[in-house]
């Protein structure tokens, strides 16, 4: 016992050093203050987290949370039936899915992204098929706006969705498919009572995956939504790069870590108690 305690000293020695104690400067920061040259003043107060409850922020912050809602949504809406069909073909085919679904991470993210814009602008390939097979007289203004970047959100982060789920299929137990086929269940009935609360931690590993790295994702927002689209953290972005307020950029990103840890804490609870109605519905 001792020495799996020993063994587990360098993980959480690592953890610290990289996570919990910068996370803890990050949080001291965020109580200070600043001059006017932009450094960080030692002057405990709530200003920034103050600034925060403006209108302006909230409503980024609000937006920011829609969209890494929707984004997961869909992700997950997409990706089980993309799952479930790789999980059950053949060797051969199973295989390709895969690769195919790992493609995307052979090629740069920034060059994926910039492709979107290729698709997307005014003069892009979907304006120039709609008006080419009489679909529409005029360019639709497809590019620059919260589909766009809805629409690259998903692209990105669907494999972050699938890789896990594929995972929990595989791993199930097959044979209780085949007792309740005996038992004369539907597919339906046995895809909800078996399938479904088996392969709940593909979908909560994905989920979080998913919403976590669509909430810190800016390279999106700026490409693809340009002026008129900003999530919070391109606001955390701007403000330790561009407006050198380390204190705000410190308390957004507190704020953005804590509604995070809620947002899966509730999706979570909401899994288990799923979970919990299946199981009993079974007994």
């Amino acid at each position: 016992m001792r020495k799996s305690r020993l063994g587990l000293l360098p993980t959480f020695l690592w953890l610290c050093l990289f996570l919990v104690v910068p996370m803890l400067i990050v949080v001291v920061i965020s109580f200070m203050g600043r001059d006017e040259l932009g450094n960080v003043v030692f002057d405990f107060n709530l200003a920034s987290y103050a600034t925060f409850f403006d209108p302006l922020y909230l409503g980024i912050y609000w937006d920011t949370i829609v969209l890494s809602v929707l984004t997961t949504v869909l992700c997950l809406l997409l990706s089980y039936p993309l799952a479930y069909y790789i999980a059950n073909a053949g060797p051969k085919l199973q295989t390709w899915g895969l690769v195919l679904i790992t493609i995307p991470f052979w090629i740069n993210f920034l060059i994926r992204t910039y492709a979107w814009v290729l698709l997307l602008r005014t003069q892009g390939v979907v304006n120039n098929l709609l008006i080419d097979f009489g679909l529409i007289q005029e360019p639709l203004q497809l590019l620059y706006t919260k589909g766009a970047v809805l629409l690259g959100m998903v692209y990105t982060f669907i494999p972050f969705m699938v890789l896990p789920i594929y995972v929990a299929l595989e791993q199930m137990d097959k044979k209780l498919l085949e007792a309740a086929s005996d038992l004369g269940a539907t597919a339906w009935k046995s895809f909800w009572h078996i399938t479904l609360p088996q392969t709940k931690s593909g979908i909560m590993t994905g989920s979080v995956l998913v919403y976590v790295s669509t909430t810190g994702m800016f390279v999106v927002t700026d490409i693809l939504g340009g002026a008129k689209s900003a999530m919070i953290s391109n606001i955390i972005q701007s403000q330790f790069l561009g407006a050198r307020n380390w204190p705000f950029g410190s308390a957004l990103s507190v704020i953005f870590v804590i509604t995070s840890l809620i947002m899966i804490g509730l999706f979570n609870k909401a899994m288990t108690s799923k979970h919990l109605t299946v199981k009993e519905g079974r007994q």
